[in-house]
């Protein structure tokens, strides 16, 4: 009887170290969280003011993570660079974007090559709107990125290249224009987003 309920401890131990909440029947085990966009208080006013959301989904426990980038307020030309997009350690917005931390780096490796990562985006008609899938980052488990921020910079990211210190810390990405702390979500935002992003791939 007191193996079963050791048996019982550890499971019930590993359960939670996996799993951030208390599963809800209505979502089959799929997880939910949202990011929701602020233009960095500590930018100048003549910067891009982003605002907009970023979504993620994860099938517990083994599921790999599915993020909606769903952003407005970008310059309306065509001719600008990508901007990169990449989680960050803290989810502490008092001093803007700029208390955020460094990139989220549990592995302690080289950028990039952090779970948070996301790359380039290029942004049209002011917007990005881009669905992305197996992506290394997690909502579970010790790892997990809840509570930890979302940050759009300036700049593209040089993936590692830039043959400086900086480069392997954050890919020399520049200014960052906003951020956001990732939260537990309900389904709503994520079935009402992807179905126009899709219409606007199929186009």
């Amino acid at each position: 009887e007191s193996l079963h309920e050791i048996q019982k401890q550890v499971n019930d131990l590993w359960q939670n170290l996996l799993y951030p909440v208390t599963r809800g029947n209505d979502t089959d085990g799929m997880i939910y969280a949202t990011c929701e966009m602020k233009p960095s208080s500590k930018i100048d006013a003549d910067k891009p003011q982003v605002t907009g959301q970023v979504l993620f989904k994860q099938y517990y426990s083994y599921g790999r993570l599915e993020a909606i980038f769903y952003l407005d307020g970008f310059p309306l030309d065509n001719n600008q660079s990508s901007r990169a997009i990449h989680i960050h350690e803290l989810g502490d917005l008092s001093n803007g974007c700029d208390s955020t931390g460094g990139h989220y780096n549990p592995f302690r490796v080289n950028h990039p090559r952090h779970p948070g990562d996301f790359g380039n985006f290029l942004p049209k008609e002011g917007k990005i709107r881009k669905y992305k899938t197996n992506l290394f980052a997690t909502i579970f488990g010790p790892y997990s990125i809840m509570g930890r921020s979302v940050v759009i910079h300036e700049q593209e990211d040089d993936m590692g290249k830039g043959n400086n210190k900086a480069s392997l810390e954050n890919g020399n990405a520049g200014k960052r224009l906003a951020c956001c702390v990732i939260g537990i979500s309900n389904k709503n935002l994520w079935e009402e987003k992807l179905p126009e992003i899709m219409d606007k791939k199929k186009r």
